[in-house]
């Protein structure tokens, strides 16, 4: 391989990175928001039976994009999550949710705040 071809691959190879990763044009999302997302999500899996018999939905391990679609709140009060979640597989399967949390976390992301919901899926 030439080493102009070398250069080109290797420079298509990292924007192509880039774009996975959403490195340049994408918000960054904040440290506090990534610990608020792992928190709920750990919560949520402990408060349910564990990982063996419960798993949160996907956009709970989106912590490049803060929580993705269960955010639905981030100001100054903390972040809210609200996402459904069920047996091992039920997401990839079509499966039905089991359980519906609503969960309140600090704006530095390190303390439960509230438990808004916690149930069967209204």
């Amino acid at each position: 391989m030439t080493s102009m071809r070398r250069l080109l691959l290797t420079s298509a190879l990292s924007t192509g990175f880039a774009l996975l990763t959403g490195l340049p044009g994408q918000a960054q999302v904040s440290s506090a928001n990534v610990r608020a997302v792992n928190l709920a999500r750990q919560w949520a899996v402990n408060a349910n039976g564990g990982l063996s018999v419960y798993v949160p939905a996907a956009c709970m391990f989106n912590t490049g994009e803060g929580g993705g679609k269960c955010l639905v709140q981030n100001n100054d009060q903390g972040f809210e999550f609200r996402f459904l979640g069920g047996a091992p597989g039920w997401q990839e399967q079509g499966g039905p949710a089991t359980r519906e949390t609503d969960i309140q976390i600090s704006p530095d992301g390190r303390t439960v705040v509230n438990v808004n919901y916690n149930g069967n899926p209204r």
